[in-house]
């Protein structure tokens, strides 16, 4: 990732202040994160699978910032940042836009298989 995409990036990404008291281990680098989630996205491996060494930070912590972020609103508001630059620039098109949906209404019960009670207790045997 270069420079300037980090510099418009960072703003986006809240800081968290370390626990004064048992502050435990030391908080991976965002950028360091933000470069794994991008390298599994773009790569499509597991996050198990995420070379340590060439970001330092594991698969398991840039999955974990990148729900973290997610509940934050990091991506909905990078959404938006992109979506108003391109309006600006006059490179945003919405006569090409797409809106996925359904028309079927969801059917709600249905058979589950289950044990039989018995009804009659002189013509039924013990279901048990």
């Amino acid at each position: 990732m270069t420079d300037e995409l980090w510099t418009r990036l960072q703003p986006l990404i809240p800081a968290r202040a370390r626990r004064f008291r048992h502050p435990g281990r030391k908080r991976a680098d965002d950028r360091a994160a933000l470069e794994g989630i991008l390298y599994v996205v773009r790569t499509g491996i597991g996050w198990n699978r995420l070379p340590t060494a060439l970001f330092d930070a594991s698969g398991a912590t840039c999955w974990r910032r990148l729900t973290e972020w997610h509940d934050a609103g990091v991506w909905q508001r990078l959404h938006e940042l992109v979506l108003a630059e391109l309006r600006a620039a006059g490179l945003l098109d919405l006569s090409a836009a797409l809106v996925d949906s359904t028309h079927l209404r969801a059917l709600k019960g249905g058979t589950t298989p289950g044990r039989v009670r018995s009804i009659d207790a002189s013509l039924a045997r013990s279901t048990t």
